[in-house]
């Protein structure tokens, strides 16, 4: 049986898929630019900018009207302040530079600060992470939820490395050794949307970040969410953007979870 998709859903995955197929003939071309003298960061960095302007302007035919944040083009105003688009062209960028198929356009839609839907698209293997709130999330067609598992022995976790020029490498070493000496791994993969969407799937028990942006990880807060997880701030509030850090886990582990990195840190 088909799932049924809200209005807004499919305005996002028709933005979305055509801002993609450009996107990966773009990914296609970095392999013959790796080797130049010059490199592909410029490549890139044009690419990012035509992805977002194709969202930008497929989203405002679609709803005119709304706002956006962008990480390229910041804050616009819509003529409707309650809604507004929330955007990341290519989280993962680094990964898309080096020519590893670990990147995501993400969009979600924010109406008075509540998030209502949320989508993290992986084009090079075609796979849509969406939720609704309150209808759930899902992977294309299938139903998602958290893992159930409840000993962190037995867990995998994801976080992202702080790196150069990047505050926090004292605390993130503080965190990572405390993960370390409880689970059965951590992955640094390189896309906080992609993090909080494998673990909305069960791929990942857990993820903690700090140093993050709004538009890496609005939409995959509500995928965890509507599968049955927990987010919350480094804190344990709800100040994930305010303060640009997120603890995502599945409903058993977070508090656990929470807990031991709280108490790294002020170790």
């Amino acid at each position: 049986m088909r799932t049924v998709r809200n209005p807004v859903i499919n305005v996002m995955m028709a933005a979305a898929s055509k801002a993609s197929r450009k996107l990966i003939r773009d990914f296609g071309e970095l392999e013959n630019l790796q080797v130049s003298k010059k490199g592909p960061a410029d490549f890139v960095t044009a690419a990012d900018l035509r992805t977002e302007k194709i969202l930008f302007e497929e989203l405002s035919k679609a709803r005119p009207g709304w706002g956006f944040l962008m990480e390229e083009q910041g804050e616009v105003a819509g003529d409707d302040s309650g809604d507004r688009w929330i955007i990341d062209p290519i989280d993962g960028t680094t990964n898309f530079l080096h020519g590893i198929p670990h990147f995501a356009i993400c969009i979600a839609h924010e109406r008075n600060g509540e998030l209502l839907e949320g989508l993290v698209y992986n084009p090079v293997y075609d796979e849509t992470f969406w939720a609704v709130k309150g209808e759930g999330a899902h992977l294309n067609d299938r139903r998602l939820r958290v893992s159930g598992r409840t000993d962190m022995s037995q867990a995998l976790f994801a976080t992202g490395i702080p790196y150069k020029g990047r505050p926090g490498h004292d605390t993130f070493l503080k965190t990572a050794e405390a993960v370390m000496e409880v689970s059965s791994g951590i992955r640094r993969m390189g896309s906080a949307a992609l993090d909080l969407a494998y673990v909305a799937a069960g791929r990942y028990d857990g993820y903690w970040e700090q140093g993050i942006q709004t538009w890496d990880m609005a939409a995959g807060i509500l995928l965890v969410r509507e599968a049955g997880g927990y987010v919350s701030d480094m804190k344990g509030g709800q100040k994930m953007f305010e303060q640009g850090s997120v603890i995502a886990a599945n409903d058993r582990m977070h508090g656990p979870f929470t807990r031991m990195l709280q108490r790294a840190i002020k170790a």
